[in-house]
């Protein structure tokens, strides 16, 4: 027993050892129209070295594609699976064994922790989930039991920051309806050696609020610090970070491991929100988080994961909250780095995906025949169905003029269609150009054809890096163990 239990430390060191480099990870939402292949995101992510991926789903397609990647992979219990999943265990069985267990055991997938919804507790939701997060972690822990998975994937509550409150971080304490719940959900989080998940945006303070001084939102230094106490504070993810601390201290969990679920700053739809914000926020960020220094109340203790919004622009996300929600990718749509970005993982630079299945260069734009009056009419059209955030105020198609504006629409719409001609006619004020029709900074897409794609990984005919290795040991020592009856 002994020998075997050895073996087992041996195999699962290795496989924490082979992803500790990734202190950063990612979030990888798929709500976009022009998805580009799971096998092409997945090879991007390997390429720029990328460790840790958030999903906000458990999509089998993208699974499929991490396997034997070497990526440690959050899936998500979405909220609205929350409510099957709380009340009856059966399904939470049937939920691990379709979306954990078939994966780690046949697949290969690094799964280490499971989201338990997304934001469960956001103010906007009038308490709708609420009820369902413990019973639903209940049964999710008893299937991964049942399941031979529960000392290696872990259960967390991504929980957006409008939990706790607090003028200064000293006082910080969790909404009062969120006491008891917090509380049992820290003890969890205690018990299982699993950290707690928040979501921080700055970017959504200085948005909301015309008051808030805006160099505090970033890392350079604030001249409007804010004082609490002995503590001074010079930007506002500290704050904001130390304000959790201390509601966390408040329910006697001060010490729990603190991990970012999202944190970014949109590149287009605001007008604090460009290129050179977003690059100057993710990269102070990412610069503060290797530093090691941690904050005031956790000196020299960085957060366990940090996990940037996003990875790629989501163009069928709600625009309710404002234009930016579609834009919040460190890539475009395709896997284009938007701009340079160290994210400390040994490279010095963003790569960019790589065999990007594109539709043929073609696009739709205005007849230059007809009236553009009369082909304004069907702008609303297009940007009914497709994309056209990028055209107003703080996009970057903004003031590219009437024409330009109905060309646009006209592509977006055209692309969204898969580039059926029909789908540019818009009674004959459309026309199909192979000529690329971009502006500057504002760029006329084509679109993936998502129809190439094989949702099957690709590690270049062999194993993926080291991992491969250590997901032989770790599975030769899991079917070991299963023939001796430990598993």
């Amino acid at each position: 027993m002994a020998g075997r239990a050895a073996l087992l430390a041996v195999a699962l060191a290795l496989s924490c050892a082979a992803a500790a480099e990734a202190a950063v990870g990612v979030n990888w939402g798929t709500l976009s129209s022009h998805r580009a292949p799971p096998e092409v995101v997945v090879d991007l992510l390997r390429e720029n070295r990328i460790g840790k991926v958030k999903l906000f789903d458990a999509d089998p397609g993208v699974l499929r594609a991490l396997a034997r990647s070497g990526i440690q992979v959050m899936v998500g219990l979405t909220n609205g699976e929350l409510a099957g999943v709380a009340g009856s265990p059966a399904v939470a069985d049937a939920w691990v064994a379709q979306n954990v267990s078939q994966h780690v055991g046949r697949g290969g997938v690094d799964i280490r922790y499971i989201a338990v919804g997304n934001e469960p507790f956001l103010t906007s939701y009038q308490s709708q989930f609420q009820s369902y997060i413990i019973p639903a972690m209940t049964n999710i822990q008893q299937s991964l039991v049942k399941a031979n998975l529960a000392s290696y994937v872990k259960l967390v509550v991504p929980c957006n920051a409008d939990a706790y409150e607090g003028s200064v971080p000293s006082q910080g304490v969790f909404r009062t309806e969120l006491t008891q719940i917090m509380t049992q959900i820290a003890s969890y989080l205690s018990s299982n050696g699993a950290p707690f998940v928040v979501n921080i945006y700055p970017f959504l303070s200085l948005y909301q609020n015309s008051d808030f001084p805006q160099d505090y939102a970033f890392f350079e230094g604030s001249t409007h610090p804010l004082v609490d106490g002995a503590n001074v504070y010079y930007n506002a993810f500290d704050g904001n970070f130390d304000t959790l601390i201390s509601a966390l201290s408040k329910i006697g969990y001060g010490q729990l491991p603190i991990a970012i679920g999202e944190v970014g700053w949109p590149t287009q739809g605001a007008p604090s929100a460009n290129l050179t914000a977003a690059r100057a926020f993710n990269q102070g960020l990412i610069n503060r988080v290797m530093s090691n220094k941690g904050t005031p109340l956790r000196p020299g203790v960085p957060p366990a994961d940090v996990y940037l919004f996003g990875l790629l622009d989501e163009e069928e996300k709600s625009v309710l909250p404002g234009n930016f929600e579609r834009h919040w990718g460190i890539f475009s749509f395709d896997g284009q780095a938007k701009y340079p970005l160290n994210l400390g993982l040994g490279n010095p630079v963003l790569k960019n995906a790589k065999e990007v299945p594109y539709l043929p260069s073609r696009w739709c734009v205005a007849n230059p025949a007809r009236s553009l009056d009369e082909a304004s009419n069907h702008l609303k059209l297009a940007c009914d169905t497709a994309d056209c955030t990028t055209l107003y105020y703080g996009g970057s198609c903004y003031g590219i003029g009437q024409k330009g504006n109905v060309s646009f629409a006209f592509n977006s719409y055209y692309q969204r269609q898969k580039q059926d001609p029909k789908s540019c006619d818009f009674d004959g004020n459309g026309m199909i150009t192979y000529l690329d029709p971009s502006i500057g900074e504002c760029r006329f897409l084509v679109a993936i054809d998502d129809s190439k794609s094989s949702a099957v990984a690709s590690c270049g005919g062999g194993c993926c890096a080291v991992f491969c290795g250590v997901s032989v040991l770790t599975l030769w020592v899991f079917m070991y163990l299963r023939m001796m009856g430990s598993v």
